[in-house]
Parts: C-alpha cells; structure tokens; sequence
C-alpha cells in the first residue's frame, strides 16, 4: 500500500452540496481519511448547516462574497483563510471558489441543518 495520496481535483466528479458544487478528494480512504479537501464553487448563496464532529477550512480562491458565521457577516475575497470549528452554523454567499479542508474527512452524516 502507498503512503500517499494524489487526486486531480479539475478531474473529479463535481456533486451538489449545501455550498453550490464541490470536487472532493480523500473523502473514501477508509481510516486513513484524516482529512478530505474539497474545490468549491459557490453561485448562489448556499444554505445555512453546520457540523457536529467536523472542522472546516476554507481558502478563498477566485471572487469575492461573505461567509455568515453564526449569524455574522464577514467579507470574503481571494486568499481569506477561515476556520468553522464544529457547531458554528455558517454559509458563503457570492461568486466564489473556494478549497475546502475538512478535518476529520467529510463525512455527509455530519452535515445539519436547522
């Protein structure tokens, strides 16, 4: 077995998610899943969810909008980084791509909404 892990996110399978689209890596490797990173295109205004277990990174790569963290606004633009430590109900609103680095790996059982 390998100890490492390549994904080509311009090549994966974008699916719809409360965001807009995400291409996932790292989500599927078992125990070895400590983490998954996800390229996120944001083209409306997402839904409010948060995350019992799961902590989120985001970096701002392309546009520019606001990510609402428990209620408050915050402007975004490229290169704003912002962690969502589990339990903050948040979304991103605007134009946006962003890459995603949830920590422990995405898991869709742990995404909630109100």
């Amino acid at each position: 077995m390998a100890n490492f892990e390549i994904a080509q996110l311009d090549e994966t399978l974008a699916v719809d998610c409360p965001c807009g689209q995400a291409r996932r890596a790292f989500a599927d490797l078992g125990s070895r899943s400590v983490a998954s990173v996800h390229l996120t295109d944001i083209h409306a205004d997402s839904r409010v969810h948060y995350h019992r277990q799961m902590t989120e990174v985001y970096v701002v790569l392309e546009g520019h909008g606001e990510i609402e963290l428990d209620g408050e606004r915050h402007p975004l633009r490229p290169m704003t980084a912002v962690m969502i430590h589990p339990g903050c109900r948040h979304r991103a609103t605007g134009n946006l791509r962003i890459l995603n680095i949830p920590i422990p790996a995405f898991d869709p059982a742990d995404e909630h909404f109100d």
